[in-house]
């Protein structure tokens, strides 16, 4: 398997995830196949693993084991595939790690990274349509402007919107290194790399439209579990960590608790562990992504 991402809380995330040797997991997001290989070592021969990405280079990473089967699809879809594969009755554990990966973020012509001159795609499935160059050329500046509040939580939203309208005015905005020319003015001085992941990571996220995803995952992922199965998931920043943790808590996004006609919470997950595992020092001097990194597990009722 070629070297492709370094997985972020691998020993914490698999132990938490297998309560069976013999049994069926899913890893939700494949990526570099770090997590599957882990979980594929641990497991006995009857074991059982089911491994998802929508991205292409990721797929070509499987490794040669005959207890995984390796599917091409957005992980929202989770729980039709579970069922496809004949496990209507359910499965013990869920693991996935959210983000982009290192292959992705280091690849100079997927345009994920502000650090190399590259077209603005972003895709996370080559195949999709929507790219960020379209994004910043298409869309309306109130729309490029909630996209960068709401998913990048970039203080100076509405001007950087504004920027990037006025410059394709001229020309088109084609380039990572076009997009930083037309919002260079708005950049905080001695913070520019800072604020450029913000505006980069909402851009991300509307092209993937990854917070539809997680919410469908979720959902999904829960339906897809037995009783007592587990749902582990590494979670990167704040609104994405936010959507799971009041997902486990009240079994939507929003985090609001409903309760049945006994008082007891309707919610099909309960927290195994109150606040996140997070990485030890240790980790984060090797891999800078684990910097931001969150584990939070959950059982099914």
């Amino acid at each position: 398997m070629s070297e492709y991402h370094i997985p972020v809380l691998l020993d914490e995330s698999v132990s938490a995830l297998i309560s069976s040797l013999s049994g069926t997991y899913a890893d939700a997001t494949f990526g570099g196949g770090g997590h599957s290989k882990e979980i594929l070592g641990r497991l006995s021969p009857e074991g059982r693993l089911i491994s998802f990405d929508r991205d292409s280079d990721a797929i070509a990473n499987r490794p040669d084991d005959d207890r995984l089967t390796l599917i091409r699809s957005d992980f929202r879809w989770i729980h039709n595939h579970i069922l496809h594969q004949g496990y209507s009755e359910g499965i013990d554990g869920v693991l996935a790690d959210l983000g982009v990966s290192s292959h992705q973020f280091d690849t100079a012509e997927r345009g994920f990274s502000f650090r190399y001159e590259a077209p603005l795609d972003m895709r996370m499935n080559q195949e999709a349509q929507l790219t960020a160059k379209d994004i910043v050329n298409g869309y309306e500046q109130e729309d490029i402007e909630r996209i960068l509040r709401l998913y990048g939580e970039v203080d100076n939203s509405r001007r950087i919107a504004q920027l990037i309208c006025k410059a394709r005015e001229t020309a088109e905005i084609g380039t990572t290194g076009e997009l930083g020319k037309a919002i260079e003015s708005a950049l905080p001085k001695f913070a520019e790399h800072k604020f450029l992941a913000k505006v980069y990571q909402a851009l991300r996220i509307e092209v993937n439209q990854e917070m539809k995803s997680l919410e469908k995952f979720l959902s999904g992922a829960a339906r897809s579990l037995k009783s007592g199965g587990r749902l582990v998931v590494i979670t990167y920043h704040s609104l994405e960590d936010r959507m799971v943790k009041n997902f486990i808590k009240a079994g939507n996004i929003e985090g609001k608790v409903e309760k049945d006609f006994f008082g007891n919470t309707t919610a099909p997950l309960k927290a195994v562990n109150r606040k996140p595992i997070l990485p030890q020092e240790e980790e984060i001097s090797i891999n800078t992504r684990a910097r931001s990194a969150k584990l939070r597990i959950a059982e099914k009722a």
